[in-house]
């Protein structure tokens, strides 16, 4: 399995208020609290949680049911959203 192609662009910590999986980290304004906004990066990288981590939400929920590559490609169209949300959010403020 090849690592997941994040480009680390931040925007799935800027949109932790759209899923009630990650909402426990929305810090009240959807980004979350371990977002720093200065490097747009996580402040905890190498601790973060496990939904944080693709790989190991495949392997403990996805593996049996969808490949690799098509779970990679669903979360990259995610990825896309989520940059076009930012966008959006950036327009209005």
């Amino acid at each position: 399995m090849n690592a997941f192609p994040c480009n680390r662009c931040g925007a799935c910590c800027q949109n932790t208020n759209l899923s009630t999986k990650t909402t426990f980290l929305d810090r009240g304004d959807g980004l979350c609290r371990y977002f720093n906004e200065e490097e747009k990066l996580c402040s905890i990288y190498n601790e973060r949680p496990d939904i944080c981590r693709i790989g190991l939400q495949y392997q403990l929920n996805y593996q049996d049911t969808i490949i690799w590559d098509d779970f990679v490609t669903l979360n990259l169209q995610a990825c896309e959203y989520l940059r076009n949300v930012v966008k959006l959010k950036n327009k209005t403020t």
